[in-house]
């Protein structure tokens, strides 16, 4: 069921419903086989690139679509009714992005940006390592001076698209203490880096999640973005923007799982009514229901501060914990909605299952988003 969505122009009406054709034409037609065969969709965001859909959020003077926070995010929320990981993945590109378009030089941006927006380059997010997950602040992945650069030495885990994008915006430790961070713009084939196995997931299984090994790999200096030590700034204002970027992925999920469940209830008949005459189901759908809806509105606010140019952080960070928790409630729900079909690979509402437990975890868990929201009541 299409959402009716309230959108600022007409330009953002034709494009939503040029997603929606896009989406359902590449990626509804292909979900099932890849997620099943966990097969990486080849071509798959060449194809959204030339839709012009992977730098949505960007100024059309670096070649992006020039389009309000809170448009791209309804972009991404169709992506993700349709295909959870490759809107995961298209999020993360468009936080990859963010440290170059927001601290890099004019001579940086208009050397990379172009390709990066237009999907010629696809990013991942190298922030998080096997020790340090929550605590970005205790990265041990080194990055030290050298004549030609910086020679990066460590490991880093759970990067989105690893081993398959062309660029990652990597967080490395240039000095002591959480001011000893640094942001580097590294190339995906860069001599010295190398990708572990994918890891063994219970969903989004199509795009690799993978650890990766700097084995003194060496990065020109001119692939320092922003100053040496503001690593962690600019790591925190880019998860900012992401965090809204996976709010809206959960919110597709959680709507395909209501729809799914939803047409169910309105085809199958027990006692001699169809199940969304049941009062009993018809609640839980319309508590469903209203849980999307909540979602939705919660993170179009946060992006609306975004677009409006005031503060947004606290509000990002209730959007991505409302919206999560929404997005495993709704599709736990939905499973029980069709009962022992739900709990058959027959129907998607159990794959929707299994995607929607991870958006409590990535951006920051949904316990990191509680602290920081209540940091902000202080």
């Amino acid at each position: 069921m299409a959402v009716d969505r309230l959108l600022p122009t007409q330009e953002a009406e034709d494009l939503i419903a040029l997603t929606r054709d896009l989406a359902d034409r590449e990626l509804g037609s292909r979900v099932e086989q890849h997620e099943e065969a966990e097969s990486y969709p080849e071509g798959l965001f060449a194809i959204l690139g030339k839709a012009d859909l992977l730098g949505l959020a960007y100024p059309e003077e670096f070649g992006g679509g020039g389009q309000p926070y809170e448009v791209y995010l309804q972009v991404l929320e169709e992506i993700a009714a349709r295909w959870a990981a490759v809107a995961v993945a298209t999020s993360v590109h468009t936080m990859a992005c963010y440290p170059l378009y927001a601290f890099g030089t004019e001579e940086q941006q208009s050397r990379w940006l172009p390709d990066m927006l237009a999907g010629r380059m696809v990013g991942g997010y190298s922030l998080s390592e096997p020790q340090a997950g929550s605590d970005a602040a205790a990265l041990s992945c080194k990055a030290e001076r050298v004549d030609a650069g910086y020679r990066i030495t460590g490991n880093k885990a759970w990067i989105t698209h690893g081993g398959k994008a062309d660029f990652y915006s990597l967080f490395a430790r240039t000095g002591p203490g959480s001011r000893g961070v640094s942001c580097f713009y590294a190339p995906g084939a860069t001599e010295g880096l190398s990708f572990g196995k994918p890891e063994r997931k219970m969903g989004l299984r199509a795009v690799p999640t993978t650890s990766a090994a700097w084995d003194g790999a060496v990065l020109d200096a001119d692939r320092l973005i922003g100053e040496e030590g503001q690593g962690l700034q600019i790591a925190f204002s880019a998860l900012d923007s992401g965090r809204l970027g996976i709010a809206a992925c959960a919110t597709g999920l959680a709507q395909a799982a209501l729809d799914a469940a939803v047409e169910y209830a309105n085809e199958r008949t027990t006692f001699g009514r169809k199940l969304v005459d049941h009062q009993g189901l018809g609640f839980l759908l319309a508590d469903m229901a209203a849980a999307v809806g909540s979602a939705r509105a919660t993170y179009l606010d946060a992006a609306r501060r975004r677009d409006a140019g005031r503060p947004f952080g606290q509000q990002a960070s209730i959007a991505k914990l409302v919206a999560t928790d929404a997005a495993m409630k709704v599709t736990t729900d939905a499973v029980q909605v069709l009962g022992g079909y739900g709990y058959t690979t027959d129907f998607p509402v159990e794959r929707y299952m299994r995607e929607a437990k991870i958006m409590q975890i990535f951006e920051g868990t949904n316990q990191i988003q509680r602290l920081v929201i209540s940091r902000g009541l202080k």
